[in-house]
């Protein structure tokens, strides 16, 4: 589904950016993405979607490739920003469902059909500056889902969460496996995601410095500034997070 060969970028007038990163990931698996930050998590994530190009390698999302076909790129993957101010654009949640329904050339239905598998159907008339954390972020995994994209990026979704937010989250991750939809979630924070990562990968300096199951890669990773999960210093475990 996703294939990385030999990626390289640079931020306009800066020196930072990412290098020589290679990977691919099959359909339908979970990618943890681990780095402190300033790695470079969000910056391969804007490449992953098209809102960048390589300035040399290739990015392959099922047949489309980066550079060139960027636009369509777009349409197939969806992306949950870090702050949910910048993705919600209505006024209640359900214009903002709607919104993107209209904008993407999709009937209305499929924004009532993610209010639904969101929970969000109760609050469809709720202004969105009365939503909850937890709340805005479903609101926001929704309207990225409304295109059906083959391919889900959530950057820092843990961000301003509480305790019964993380664990919907971790529902909300957890069902769009089950549908088979590839994600790839960045993090600077394993200890809720890790049990549920197929592969895990840590960023550094804007280079991939580990990459692989969890129990393989976890180990010194404080190095590149990632705490393992508490499970992992106490018993060398990846138990599952309660």
């Amino acid at each position: 589904m996703i294939s990385v060969d030999n990626l390289h970028f640079t931020h306009p007038g800066t020196e930072s950016g990412l290098g020589n990163i290679s990977f691919s990931l099959a359909p339908g698996s979970l990618l943890l993405l681990a780095g402190a930050n300033g790695s470079g998590k969000s910056t391969l994530l804007q490449l992953l979607c098209g809102l960048a190009s390589p300035n040399e390698g290739r990015i392959r999302i099922g047949d489309l490739k980066s550079p060139g076909m960027e636009k369509k790129i777009r349409a197939r993957v969806g992306l949950v920003f870090q702050d949910p101010g910048v993705q919600i654009l209505g006024a209640t949640v359900g214009e903002d469902l709607l919104l993107g329904a209209r904008a993407r050339n999709r009937g209305e239905g499929i924004g009532r059909e993610l209010a639904d598998r969101f929970g969000l159907r109760e609050l469809w008339d709720r202004p969105v500056q009365e939503l909850s954390g937890g709340e805005k972020r479903r609101l926001c995994l929704a309207s990225s889902l409304v295109t059906e994209p083959d391919v889900l990026l959530m950057d820092e979704p843990l961000s301003g969460l509480d305790y019964p937010g993380i664990q919907e989250l971790r529902r909300l991750i957890t069902r769009n496996r089950e549908q088979g939809l590839t994600q790839v979630v960045a993090t600077h924070d394993l200890e809720p995601l890790a049990d549920l990562a197929d592969t895990l990968a840590v960023v550094h300096k804007g280079e991939l410095v580990r990459w692989g199951t969890p129990p393989r890669v976890l180990d010194g990773i404080e190095l590149f500034g990632v705490r393992p999960p508490c499970s992992w210093q106490r018993d060398g475990v990846v138990a599952q997070w309660k």
